[in-house]
């Protein structure tokens, strides 16, 4: 015999004479306790299984929020530089690129609280404790219009909170209804029963889909448009119609400027919503609209800014920015205009309102 059969023939025989071992087993470990089982089973379910006892208000939310997530998420969740927004999107899932929040697309307020849990903050996993868990899912609820600003979320009223587009998804069925049709022998020869007809040809190749108003499909909508329309109409009307007198209108007066004093304590609550806006000659659109110059204007108008349709409508329906409107708006933005994407929740004082109007308004004089 060869030296490699030789060889060949030991290595079989070792093999062998060790079946038996491996048969029985390694003897490595052992099985797992309940205790160490519920210990890593901590995922949380849209039914409230999972969720730890505790509980947390918006108050407390906002302020570990600021803390622990804003660098990221903007103060209001509205998202900084190319971190998610938190808040708004309502009315986007249409969209070519929606804003999918609470408020808009998840459909289950589970996969916030166990996100947050166990992932969150980035960089620092695990270390929010059980009570800020639920302040600061009770801050993203009421930042998304959900709840007011004196909700406290627990494991005990949990799964009494509906999220707006729960009804919004649907079981994938595609198992049992389009794997059979997939899964049969597929036909190879006299598939059809008649001869096939032509009904169409093409004409005109390598055309773009256009929208119903003839712009390319998914192009953003002319924000503009529909806010010129009426001035426009106005104007033409008004050069149609014959002078009633020689004489030139008087001027009319100018109007008073807003009180210094004010302009000057609105600057203070304009930083509110600086993470956001900006205002002044240079001004540049960010997570909201440049604010330069906004008195007088249609909302929902300024150039190169992508506002929600509510906010467009809104603008195209006749809302124009004047102290009156304003006031309303900052005091509650959801209420003013439903289902815009502004996540702030509004201006509470009066004074506070009073002083931010008449800031704004010294940047449109």
């Amino acid at each position: 015999m060869s030296k490699s059969r030789k060889l060949f023939a030991a290595t079989a025989l070792a093999i062998l004479s060790t079946t038996p071992a491996f048969a029985q087993g390694l003897g490595l470990g052992r099985p797992a306790t309940l205790e160490e089982i519920a210990a890593w089973d901590v995922t949380v379910l849209p039914d409230g299984t999972g969720l730890r006892p505790g509980s947390g208000d918006v108050a407390r939310g906002e302020e570990v929020f600021l803390e622990a997530c804003a660098a990221c998420h903007g103060e209001f969740a509205e998202g900084l530089d190319s971190w998610p927004s938190l808040s708004g999107g309502q009315g986007t899932l249409s969209d070519p690129r929606p804003v999918k929040t609470i408020g808009s697309y998840w459909p289950y307020l589970s996969t916030v609280w166990d996100y947050i849990h166990r992932s969150m903050p980035f960089g620092a996993a695990q270390t929010i404790s059980v009570d800020d868990t639920y302040a600061i899912t009770a801050f993203l609820l009421y930042s998304n219009g959900l709840v007011e600003d004196d909700f406290v979320l627990s494991h005990e009223n949990f799964t009494e909170v509906r999220l707006p587009n729960e009804d919004g998804f649907y079981v994938d069925d595609r198992a049992s209804t389009e794997y059979p049709l997939f899964s049969a022998e597929p036909c190879m020869e006299n598939c059809r029963s008649e001869a096939p007809k032509v009904t169409k040809r093409a004409v005109d190749l390598n055309v773009t889909p256009r929208d119903p108003d003839g712009r390319p499909a998914g192009s953003m909508p002319d924000l503009l448009r529909a806010s010129a329309a009426a001035p426009a109409e106005e104007t033409a009307t008004a050069t149609a119609e014959p002078a009633a007198t020689s004489e030139a209108p008087a001027p009319a007066a100018a109007p008073a400027g807003p009180d210094p004093a004010l302009v000057e304590a609105g600057a203070k609550v304009f930083r509110k919503c600086a993470a956001c806006h900006k205002v002044g000659e240079d001004a540049k659109n960010g997570t909201g609209p440049a604010l330069t110059g906004i008195f007088g204007k249609a909302a929902g108008t300024v150039e190169g800014f992508r506002y929600s349709q509510p906010m467009v409508d809104a603008g195209a329906g006749g809302l124009v920015w004047t102290a009156e409107t304003l006031d309303a708006f900052l005091a509650d933005p959801k209420a003013a205009v439903p289902k815009n994407k502004m996540a702030f929740g509004g201006l509470k004082k009066e004074d506070e309102r009073a002083a931010l109007t008449a800031y704004l308004q010294s940047f449109s004089q």
